[in-house]
């Protein structure tokens, strides 16, 4: 790689950074561009992704996150504003402006409006511990990605679906830019993401696993879930209810000031790591 970067890193806005598996690299990214940093050199790094165009006009799309593949250290993906997600090998060429694999799904014909492309916008992305399977967030949804099948998404989670309705006044309110979050647990039998009144959700994915379970980041979490508990419970299995996926089956109503963010799985144990405003909750199934 030739393509060395000396920028005074202060003035951009990182999206994300990502180690790799090898133990001696990383990325960042900012929304134009991907650049690999050795860990030992903190003065110099390789720009190895640039979607900046030569007129600034010309900008159809933006990076939104990046991450490596959890042991293919020449691997990694990378999600954009227009919903795509780019597969792409490092030892194609020092600046990887051609993809190996995109994944996207199309809007049926007819079906687009104004907010199509603002909710579209893939906000995260993790890949499974087994490397296989990618998850994206988009406003509305969950997706799990086969990486050997890029004609579409293996599996689809609705998790905002109960706001289509109302996507007029997210867009006023700035609500529909939230940047929400994905993770899968370790055995890759579950996802979980955030969403609006400090609400998150988790769902199975494996075959014939109905999960879909909504939890509150509060000292409480089933409040939302169970009016009157005969028992306390700090598992998550024992949560589930016979809603429809992603619903809201309570039928409660959103607060958008109030929104869950940012939750972590624990990469060998079945627990989760929930930011809520200035408070962090763990929950342990």
């Amino acid at each position: 790689m030739n393509d060395t970067m000396h920028v005074h890193y202060a003035d951009i806005l990182f999206s994300c950074c990502f180690a790799s598996s090898d133990g001696e690299t990383f990325i960042s990214a900012d929304d134009l561009r991907i650049n690999l940093w050795n860990l030992e050199i903190n003065s110099q790094s390789f720009n190895i992704v640039d979607v900046k165009p030569a007129n600034m006009e010309d900008l159809t799309e933006v990076i939104t996150c990046a991450e490596f593949h959890p042991t293919h250290c020449n691997t990694l993906a990378y999600s954009s504003s227009k919903g795509a997600i780019r597969l792409i090998d490092l030892r194609q060429s020092a600046l990887c402006d051609n993809h190996s694999k995109l994944f996207e799904e199309h809007e049926a014909p007819g079906s687009k409006s104004f907010f199509t492309e603002i909710i579209a916008s893939v906000s995260d992305i993790k890949f499974a511990r087994d490397g296989r399977h990618i998850l994206s967030r988009d406003y509305m949804t969950l997706k799990l990605w086969d990486l050997n099948m890029d004609s579409g998404p293996v599996a689809t989670f609705q998790v905002h679906e109960h706001l289509r309705p109302k996507l007029c006044d997210l867009y006023e309110n700035d609500s529909i830019f939230d940047k929400f979050e994905c993770c899968l647990s370790g055995d890759g039998h579950r996802l979980a993401t955030g969403s609006y009144s400090n609400l998150f959700r988790v769902f199975g994915c494996t075959p014939g696993n109905t999960e879909a379970t909504t939890l509150e980041a509060s000292r409480n979490p089933m409040r939302r879930q169970v009016a009157n508990p005969t028992r306390p419970t700090r598992t998550l299995t024992s949560l589930t209810r016979a809603v429809r996926r992603g619903a809201d089956g309570n039928g409660n109503s959103n607060d958008f000031s109030t929104k869950l963010l940012h939750l972590a799985w624990h990469p060998t144990e079945d627990s989760i790591a929930c930011a809520a405003g200035n408070s962090l909750y763990m929950y342990y199934a």
